[in-house]
């Protein structure tokens, strides 16, 4: 069950950002996500296939971390040639699973720039996401990914873009009644016929 209090306060302070003090994140978060070694983006050939099978294998040992520490929160499954990425996540908000699908591409320029990633369902239900249910990681994530990639990949890009945004979005828009239990189990539901 993904509950991210301790992101809360940092993803929305612009000082840790002005300060650098990302120390709580990046300590909390990604010390126990491998750093990947290899600079390769979709374009790079055999070098890119070499970045795929660190992405997985880092991919693996977090989601092994988070079930451990019973944080299971997202599920995820690449196309052949890695470079489109979809599946679930989900949170829990007053003892109510809520769970929808996610996807994004990996960017041509990746890893100097982040995946764009995408809640479909979610579009237009806030501010803090662009057309296409594209989640808005601009002010907090994008600075963070900058300063380190190529190290960072796709598990840290769960980590400290996507599950900081849902444990801040998700409840308010819970508590907003822009979503509710039964509609997202019914699009499960929809979904999976």
């Amino acid at each position: 069950v993904f509950i991210a209090h301790t992101f809360t306060t940092c993803i929305l302070c612009s000082f840790c950002l002005i300060s650098n003090k990302h120390t709580m994140a990046e300590e909390g978060a990604v010390a126990s996500i491998p750093r990947l070694k290899t600079n390769a983006g979709p374009r790079s050939g055999d070098k890119w296939q070499t970045r795929c099978k660190e992405e997985l294998i880092t991919l693996i040992k977090y989601v092994k971390t988070n079930k451990d520490n019973d944080n299971d929160w997202f599920r995820l499954q690449c196309s052949k040639d890695g470079t489109r990425w979809f599946g679930k996540c989900w949170i829990v908000v007053d003892l109510k699973k809520y769970e929808f699908d996610v996807e994004f591409d990996i960017p041509v320029t990746y890893p100097t720039t982040a995946p764009e990633i995408a809640i479909p369902s979610l579009d237009g239900k806030t501010a803090k996401m662009y057309r296409g249910g594209k989640i808005c990681l601009t002010d907090h994530f994008k600075p963070l990914w900058a300063k380190n990639a190529p190290n960072f990949g796709i598990a840290h890009a769960m980590a400290l873009g996507l599950g900081p945004w849902l444990a801040v979005e998700i409840p308010d828009l819970v508590s907003k009644g822009m979503i509710t239990h039964e509609e997202t189990v019914a699009q499960q539901a929809a979904a999976s016929s």
